[in-house]
């Protein structure tokens, strides 16, 4: 049999661990993670435990000792023990937890039990002249300020002319026992692996973000839209910054493929003036590591990242690896493609679609080459000051080599984040997770019903501690069915769900023009697609219309920021409501007293009612505590408890986003 001898205490299922620690759990800066293990021994002996919270080593400095911080049972659970660390910078931190043998506790409750039986002095002779000796022991390692009161309390147990509670109320003292719980006896030590938890950026958790395409803002001459430029797109920065997008993303802006290029609504034959899918990358202009023409130059480029960050924002590029046929790498690396029997190379499918205009990367032929030049791409980038990639389809590509490549750009740059593109099978989705990726679209688009959306929030929250969900309310791929036909309302819905429930969002363009009509019948395209044309929008007369969902956008983005509550997510609490179209959740921050309620109606054409059954204890309140409600979309107040009623028109509000201030105890 083999195994670890040293473990003399009980120390299992320490969490957060990824795949038994084979990769990193991850937080962010300034993020309360908690940390867990379940601790036990033989006997009736009291044990605790402690983390050793590391920071990342300093290149040419010795890691600093590491302090121990100790850890508390769960009320419920009394082998399970918690604490809560808080990282302060990026990078790689550690953590190991210790369990030992407590004997100031079991001092502790042995002397409370046998004076609580009626036990005296002489009784007690032996337990006095113990806790007598452990007081010796702690008053060595405590500050000096402490070191006469631990020797008082020493003396007074071994001074038999005292009354047996005037021998025990210094050593039993509230001050004296806190003392000795910050100050312990450690026997028995006991250490689990230590685990890594790898810390990003707040970027990494939280932001709220906005894609376009910029050959899109180009202007409109005599009605016939022309290709945009960087310079044109920057016009629509402000705009965007005024609703409070902290991202900017953009699809890919390299050259696009002329060869078995897609016409509008991805038909396969062009006329003149067919742009093309941004998707289908690479032409005699260059390849991935080239822009546009008509988009301008890399210069041009650089000058939209700086002038997206003058606004407080940064840009997110799309990372496709897939090539047009007449992409560069066609020619030179043919060996990155896959060769069918008859000579030529394989297009992309995804049956019954057909995707002749890319074709895919086979990345079994040559993984040396691919990988190298994948990585010399994204240089490129982020030479240019790009620090966030949307990746485009990645469970189609090798896990290991998102592995090596994220983990490589890391190395020398930790504050590049990685969004993964993979609408795919769950396995698939939280593997990406676990080797790298920062954070991942998810099923929230499929979720609508109340019982579906409640249980992948919570599915969600649970694994906060690896996969960070990115909740899109749209894509340029993908408009649900909800939004076609559940009118101006369900877009307000389906927002307030995103940016409430998780920590990052985003939106595509046009979603605030109630942008609804499809393809055709069942099918989640858009008409007139903006991959495969141009798409100008007049935003200037829908605002002036009053056809713009703006304002509120704007308005939620606002309260998110606000409210550090909203920026969390394994906070986020559902309570009951006796109505299957009323949703109800919470979010707190663990650092402050924030708390935020949300309570949204799944029905855009009926007004709903029904009652809350708020789990007051998630809150931070007790059960029969009344507080306020602040709804910070109408500025409506109301006096709250556990049981509250709610009722909502689609129409006017569908959603209440409350805060809660908790009323001062009387007295």
């Amino acid at each position: 049999m083999t195994g670890r001898a040293d473990l003399r205490l009980g120390i299992t299922d320490v969490a957060p661990v990824v795949a038994c620690g084979a990769f990193s759990a991850r937080a962010v800066v300034g993020e309360h993670v908690p940390i867990t293990a379940t601790v036990f021994r033989e006997g009736h002996d009291a044990v605790a435990a402690n983390v050793v919270w590391s920071p990342p080593a300093t290149p040419g400095r010795r890691p600093p000792k590491a302090p121990l911080q100790r850890m508390q049972r769960y009320s419920d659970q009394p082998d399970r023990w918690t604490t809560t660390v808080v990282p302060d910078r990026e990078g790689l931190w550690t953590y190991q937890v210790e369990a030992w043998d407590d004997p100031i506790g079991t001092w502790h409750h042995a002397v409370e039990v046998k004076v609580e039986a009626g036990q005296g002095a002489a009784d007690l002779a032996n337990d006095l002249e113990e806790g007598a000796r452990l007081l010796d022991a702690v008053g060595k390692t405590v500050p000096k300020e402490h070191r006469t009161a631990v020797a008082a309390a020493a003396t007074a147990l071994r001074d038999e002319s005292l009354e047996l509670t005037a021998r025990l109320a210094p050593a039993l003292a509230p001050a004296m026992t806190e003392l000795l719980h910050a100050h312990p006896v450690r026997r028995l030590v006991t250490r689990s692996p230590r685990y890594e938890v790898w810390v990003d950026r707040e970027r990494a958790l939280y932001g709220s973000w906005y894609e376009f395409f910029p050959r899109s803002e180009g202007p409109v001459v005599d009605g016939v839209p022309t290709h945009g430029t960087f310079a044109d797109a920057a016009e629509r920065l402000p705009a965007i910054a005024a609703m409070e997008f902290d991202v900017v993303y953009l699809p890919p802006i390299h050259p696009i493929g002329t060869v078995n290029r897609k016409g509008k609504n991805n038909t396969l034959t062009t006329v003149e003036g067919d742009v093309g899918s941004p998707w289908a990358i690479g032409s005699a202009d260059g390849g991935h590591d080239a822009v546009h023409p008509e988009l301008g130059t890399m210069a041009d480029f650089e000058a939209f990242v700086a002038r997206t960050r003058e606004l407080g924002m940064e840009v997110a590029l799309d990372f496709a690896l897939q090539a047009a046929p007449d992409h560069p790498w066609v020619t030179e690396h043919p060996e990155f493609f896959t060769t069918k029997p008859d000579g030529t190379i394989a297009y992309a499918e995804n049956p019954p679609k057909k995707y002749q205009d890319i074709y895919p990367i086979n990345f079994d032929n040559d993984p040396a080459g691919i990988y190298a030049e994948a990585r010399r791409v994204l240089q490129v980038w982020i030479d240019a000051g790009v620090k966030v990639f949307r990746v485009d389809n990645p469970h189609t590509k090798a896990i290991n080599f998102w592995h090596w490549l994220i983990w490589d750009v890391k190395k020398s740059h930790p504050d590049v984040l990685f969004l993964a593109e993979a609408f795919t099978k769950p396995a698939m989705m939280h593997q990406l997770a676990r080797v790298g990726f920062t954070q991942s679209y998810t099923y929230f688009t499929w979720r609508t019903e109340k019982w579906e959306i409640e249980q992948y929030g919570r599915d969600l929250a649970g694994t906060a501690h690896y996969m960070r969900p990115n909740f899109f309310v749209n894509t340029p791929d993908i408009l649900h069915a909800s939004l076609q036909y559940g009118g101006p309302p369900m877009f307000k819905i389906r927002a307030v769900l995103a940016s409430m429930m998780s920590p990052t969002w985003g939106v595509y363009s046009g979603y605030e023009l109630f942008e609804h009509v499809a393809l055709k019948p069942g099918s989640e395209e858009y008409l007139d697609t903006e991959k495969f044309q141009l798409r100008p929008r007049d935003w200037a007369a829908a605002a002036a219309e009053g056809r713009s969902l703006a304002p509120y956008l704007t308005r939620l983005n606002q309260v998110r920021r606000e409210h550090p509550a909203l920026q969390q997510l394994r906070t986020l609490t559902f309570h009951p409501v006796d109505n299957d179209q009323l949703l109800c959740f919470s979010k707190t921050d663990p650092g402050s007293d924030d708390a935020v309620l949300v309570v949204v109606t799944l029905s855009s054409q009926h007004t709903q009612i029904g009652t809350t059954a708020l789990d007051m204890a998630a809150l931070g309140l007790e059960w029969s505590d009344r507080f306020t409600v602040t709804d910070q979309i109408t500025g409506a107040q109301y006096e709250w408890g556990q049981f509250n009623y709610v009722e909502l028109d689609p129409y006017r509000e569908p959603a209440h986003v409350f805060t809660v201030t908790r009323h001062a105890p009387l007295g």
